[in-house]
């Protein structure tokens, strides 16, 4: 019962300030249309319209800037959307970029390299690694019908990658530089003194060579050979870093860091020619078979 007279309360409230309302619009009008004041009671009627007016014109502005406010977040977020899009595609663009100038100084050193060696070379995609603790080995993308070989030489732009051990039509495997497996024929740039680098723990190699001939310093680079028919004169291999004391009156070892990063190998490049040593290992291996395109150099 007491809501029923509540509501009936505020509906009159409503409809009184709605007449009064109405009637402040038709003294107004007829007002302007004498061209005189207004009459004490005119005046006062329209005293009492102007908050009646602001009471019922507040909520309709009210609502009016609410809905404007909405209309124009939605637009924000839609233009925050757009940003955030073309933020990653420049994202995207930039990476690409930058892999395109990674790749093209590569390409150029590369070119540089194939221009010293006079060997053909073919670009290759390292998609697999087993770093063990006794082995050292990678997987490539190419094989025998793009020409590699068991026996090819593996480089990038840094130096001497590996060896390639075995081959698919579409694959071949690599004994890495830092594998304890490997050997190579090995010369000190500076003084020209001989030795054979081997792979030690970890990414490290050793340097092994003759005490009596043997001048090498830390900082000294050693580079292939090209003796031992395996790989070609002048990749470059490490730098030295330790010379180790010991008491062989024959052979010393020095601690070596590889030339190339191990850690972050991603493209290699196949030497599609073998030295003597390996042509003649591999003379009848499974790249004389028919599905194998000529060897490059044969």
């Amino acid at each position: 019962m007491t809501d029923n007279r509540s509501r009936i309360a505020v509906a009159l409230v409503v409809a009184a300030l709605a007449g009064v309302a109405l009637v402040s619009m038709v003294v107004d009008r007829r007002a302007f249309g004498r061209g005189h004041e207004f009459s004490w009671w005119s005046g006062a009627v329209l005293d009492l319209a102007v908050p009646v007016q602001k009471m019922v014109s507040t909520p309709i502005e009210f609502a009016r800037t609410a809905f404007r406010d909405y209309v124009a977040l939605l637009e924000v977020r839609r233009d925050n959307e757009s940003l955030r899009e073309r933020l990653a595609a420049i994202s995207e663009e930039n990476l690409q970029l930058r892999e395109a100038l990674v790749a093209s100084g590569r390409l150029a050193r590369i070119a540089e390299m194939r221009d010293d060696f006079e060997i053909p070379m073919l670009p290759a995609e390292l998609v697999g690694l087993d770093v063990s603790a006794w082995f050292r080995s990678g997987l490539i993308d190419r094989g025998r019908q793009h020409g590699v070989f068991s026996g090819m030489p593996v480089i990038n732009e840094q130096g001497l990658v590996g060896l390639v051990t075995a081959t698919s039509r579409s694959a071949a495997k690599l004994m890495l530089l830092i594998d304890r497996q490997s050997a190579v024929d090995a010369v000190v740039q500076r003084s020209r003194s001989r030795g054979i680098v081997r792979g030690s723990r970890g990414d490290n190699l050793e340097f092994e060579f003759v005490v009596r001939e043997g001048d090498v310093q830390p900082g000294d680079v050693l580079v292939t050979s090209g003796l031992g028919g395996v790989y070609p004169k002048g990749l470059r291999i490490g730098e030295v870093t330790e010379v180790s004391a010991s008491d062989s009156k024959m052979l010393r070892t020095a601690s070596v860091r590889p030339a190339v990063e191990f850690g972050r190998l991603e493209q290699v490049f196949v030497m599609l020619r073998r030295g003597p040593t390996m042509e003649l290992l591999y003379a009848t291996d499974e790249g004389d078979s028919a599905d194998a395109p000529e060897r490059p150099g044969s």
